[in-house]
C-alpha cells in the first residue's frame, strides 16, 4: 500500500493548527486557577538556578510555607475543574443522545455519525476541561514534589547544623 506523503503532511499541519486553538483554550481555562502557583514556581526556579548563591535556610522555609499555601488553593482549583469536566461531559452526552433520539430515519451508523457531528462542540469543550483538569493536577503534583524536596534539603541542613553543634560541644 502506497500513501502520499503530502496528504500526511497536510493532516499533520491541520492537527497542529487545531491543537494550537485547543491549547490556547486550555491555557485560558487554567490561568486564573494556577497563575500564582506558576509565578511562584518560576521564582523558585530562578532562585535555584543561581548556583553561586544557593537558597539559604530562611528562603527554603519561605518556599515551604508559600508552596504549601499555593498547593492548598491549587488543589481546590483542581476540584473546581473536575466539576466543570463532569458537567461538560454531561452536556456532550446530552447533546449526543438528544440528537440521536430525534433521528427517525437512517441506519444506526448514520444516526451515530449525525449525533457525533451535532455534538462535536460539546465533545471538544469536554476535551478542553478534561485536559485542563489533568494539567492542573500535574502542576499540583509537581509543586508537591518541589515542596518535598525543599523540606528534605532544609531537614538535611538542620541535621548537619545540629551535628556540627554537638561536635563543638
Amino acid at each position: 500500500m502506497q500513501f502520499k506523503m503530502s496528504s500526511v503532511t497536510k493532516c499533520v499541519e491541520q492537527v497542529d493548527e487545531d491543537s494550537k486553538a485547543l491549547d490556547l483554550t486550555v491555557q485560558a481555562i487554567i490561568k486564573p486557577f494556577c497563575e500564582e502557583l506558576d509565578n511562584y514556581i518560576n521564582f523558585v526556579s530562578k532562585l535555584l538556578k543561581n548556583g553561586e548563591n544557593p537558597p539559604n535556610n530562611a528562603e527554603l522555609e519561605d518556599c515551604c510555607m508559600n508552596l504549601s499555601t499555593l498547593i492548598y488553593f491549587a488543589a481546590g482549583a483542581c476540584e473546581t475543574l473536575g466539576i466543570r469536566d463532569d458537567i461538560s461531559k454531561s452536556l456532550y452526552k446530552e447533546t449526543y443522545h438528544t440528537t440521536r433520539a430525534s433521528l427517525d430515519r437512517g441506519t444506526v451508523a448514520d444516526k451515530d455519525s449525525i449525533a457525533e457531528l451535532n455534538s462535536q462542540s460539546e465533545m471538544l469543550t469536554n476535551m478542553c476541561y478534561n485536559r485542563a483538569y489533568k494539567l492542573m493536577k500535574n502542576k499540583v503534583d509537581a509543586a508537591q514534589e518541589l515542596l518535598a524536596s525543599c523540606k528534605k534539603v532544609l531537614s538535611s541542613r538542620m541535621l548537619s547544623m545540629e551535628l556540627t553543634r554537638m561536635e563543638v560541644n
